[in-house]
């Protein structure tokens, strides 16, 4: 009967630490709200649609699984976030900085990107339905499996201009054409 009581408390011990462990930190929320700036920030799984964050300071915030949905990001940094499964549906992040932001399996659809930068951005798996790219720098960002704004899928290889790509010492396989200065790895 004891170990029934012990296994039970033990129990509910575990999961009220792991519910706080996922949850969004409350300090953080209100710090960000006061100043617009919360650098290194837990902010994951929280509600933050409709919120007025142009402007914001997210440099390196923690964001994953939180609903963004329709909030206004233009001119904000978030630079190195963790928005990996977040909901950007319709949000504005004109002029937003997302370099080396991880967005894995995040939902943009509606989103406005003019003018973003996703400088070596993770978009693998991202959903970009709809979304507006007028002017945005995805240079080196990874779009494996991502749906693009016309709802086509990318390839699951990584792509020759991308971060992704094989380094020199792993290819066997040369391009011998004459006319290619300098020596490149040619795909499968």
């Amino acid at each position: 009967m004891n170990l029934k009581i012990f296994a039970t408390v033990f129990l509910l011990f575990c999961f009220g630490f792991t519910k706080q462990a996922f949850a969004l930190n409350q300090h953080d929320l209100e710090q960000l709200k006061a100043t617009k700036t919360c650098i290194r920030c837990d902010l994951s799984s929280g509600d933050l649609s409709r919120l007025d964050l142009s402007g914001a300071n997210l440099r390196e915030a923690n964001l994953s699984r939180t609903n963004l949905s329709l909030a206004n990001l233009s001119n904000a940094d978030l630079t190195n976030a963790n928005l990996s499964s977040a909901v950007l549906n319709a949000t504005n992040l004109n002029n937003a900085s997302l370099t080396g932001a991880n967005l894995t399996a995040a939902s943009l659809q509606n989103a406005d990107l003019t003018f973003a930068g996703l400088i070596g951005a993770n978009l693998q798996g991202a959903n970009l339905t709809g979304a507006k790219l007028l002017l945005t720098n995805f240079r080196g960002a990874n779009f494996q499996l991502t749906i693009l704004p016309t709802g086509v899928v990318t390839s699951n290889k990584s792509y020759g201009w991308a971060l992704e790509h094989p380094s020199r010492t792993d290819c066997n396989n040369f391009n011998t054409e004459k006319n290619i200065a300098g020596t490149t790895c040619s795909g499968e």
